[in-house]
């Protein structure tokens, strides 16, 4: 399997730093609660600067990507509470699909699990873990339960010209199969 490296996520975002990155995303971010998303990107904060670059590879591929502290920054996401889960579940609610990037500092999220474990039981069959890797060739172990799930790989589907295929592996048939699809929401 061809998984994400961490490289690549930090190519994608290129030279700028992470907080000029930041800032310029949040500047340019102006989704009121009615916008729709192709992808809520379900992942730890302490891996900012790569989700910058997984989001950049999304959208390059022609998906809206949610990321909750670049549309939503006035939420703290290290307190638990009822005003912050009520916000994700609308945002959740509104987007078409619920990719899990995991990563060394996944394990640590408070919120990840919740979103997973949502998303499903909202929408299934629309969740797809992206195990974000090391090294090319590395293999992907993650916890159990995230075995449920399909995989995103870097891999050309049908022809399609090499990069980031939102696609997924179904791992019991070995084949790339569509998972989402760009609906041009803004």
């Amino acid at each position: 399997m061809a998984f994400i490296t961490e490289g690549q996520a930090r190519a994608a975002v290129g030279s700028r730093a992470h907080t000029e990155v930041a800032k310029a995303l949040r500047a340019s971010a102006s989704a009121p609660m009615t916008s729709t998303f192709d992808v809520f990107l379900s992942h730890s904060y302490l891996d900012a600067v790569l989700i910058e670059g997984i989001r950049q590879l999304l959208v390059q591929a022609g998906l809206s990507v949610y990321v909750d502290w670049i549309e939503d920054p006035q939420l703290d996401r290290s307190a638990v509470t009822a005003a912050t889960a009520a916000l994700l579940r609308q945002r959740l609610r509104r987007c078409s699909s619920l990719i899990f990037v995991t990563s060394r500092n996944s394990s640590a999220s408070k919120w990840m699990p919740w979103e997973l474990g949502f998303f499903d039981a909202y929408r299934p069959g629309h969740v797809a873990i992206l195990p974000l890797v090391q090294a090319a060739g590395a293999a992907f172990t993650g916890q159990e339960y995230l075995g449920l799930y399909p995989y995103v790989e870097d891999i050309p589907f049908r022809g399609a010209p090499r990069g980031l295929g939102i696609f997924a592996t179904d791992r019991t048939s070995a084949t790339p199969i569509r998972l989402f699809a760009s609906s041009g929401h803004t």
